[in-house]
């Protein structure tokens, strides 16, 4: 089977790449890197020849609202329409748990955007929506401090390990089409503030956690529903990473 994973340079993508080669596919890393660009075009109808599957999950280069939505709205539809030229017969697109929740966060609308693209083009498709990953726990730390305090929210969150979310999607990219959603978390639930003030103990971060209810995410306003899975009666395939926080801190730090 020939699998293309678009962003298979980035976090998510070395691992899916690594884990079908391992199981014996060919699979090819495409980005701008390896001369496959989809907000141009450029490189795709080549890179898809032959293609059964493409595992997208490539990020924007801004969180901007504007940026953010010109990236997966061009990237998404350049996609399936080089992937219908191409034959392929399943697209597998990373998203996030809850991107429908928070619809006053630029990026959760241009998922959910990139998400409708990938439905409505008529080509097989499985939709993984994965919760935070445990190495964006420090970026959000460091967007929300001053002065050596971290502010923020204690919002629960069942944040995932990449390496679990790779596996998720290495799984998903050789089984046949959902035509539907997954929900991808961790195996615990977790607040947002604890988590930061974990990680800085386990790095001997000398920063200091105040916690503000109000704080949101990401400048969005959010509660314990909105980035925790099993929250939409829609969505009945619910998948756990085995990886917990404690495990992923102490193999790293």
């Amino acid at each position: 089977m020939k699998i293309v994973a678009i962003g298979g340079t980035g976090l998510i993508g070395r691992g899916i790449v690594s884990r079908l080669q391992e199981a014996g596919h060919d699979v090819v890393a495409a980005s701008p890197s390896t001369g496959v660009d989809t907000v141009t075009g450029e490189g795709l109808a080549a890179v898809l020849e032959g293609a059964d599957v493409v595992v997208d999950t490539p990020n924007a280069p801004s969180f901007e609202d504007g940026p953010v939505h010109e990236f997966f709205e061009r990237s998404a539809t350049n996609l399936v329409a080089a992937e219908k030229a191409a034959g392929v017969r399943h697209h597998v697109v990373l998203s996030i748990v809850g991107a429908d929740r928070m619809p006053d966060i630029g990026y959760m609308r241009a998922k959910v955007m990139q998400e409708r693209i990938v439905r409505e083009s008529g080509v097989p498709f499985t939709i993984v929506r994965a919760t935070q990953f445990f190495e964006f726990i420090g970026a959000l730390a460091d967007g929300a401090t001053k002065d050596g305090t971290a502010v923020l929210s204690d919002v629960l969150m069942q944040p995932i390990a990449a390496a679990d979310v790779s596996a998720a999607l290495a799984e998903v990219a050789v089984a046949a089409p959902l035509n539907g959603i997954v929900e991808l978390a961790g195996p615990e639930p977790l607040r947002l503030d604890e988590l930061a003030r974990r990680l800085f103990s386990a790095t001997g971060d000398p920063r200091t956690v105040s916690t503000d209810p109000d704080a949101g995410y990401y400048g969005g306003r959010v509660d314990d529903r909105s980035l925790t899975p099993g929250n939409d009666p829609a969505i009945t395939d619910h998948r756990f990473g085995g990886t917990t926080f404690s495990r992923w801190l102490e193999d790293r730090h």
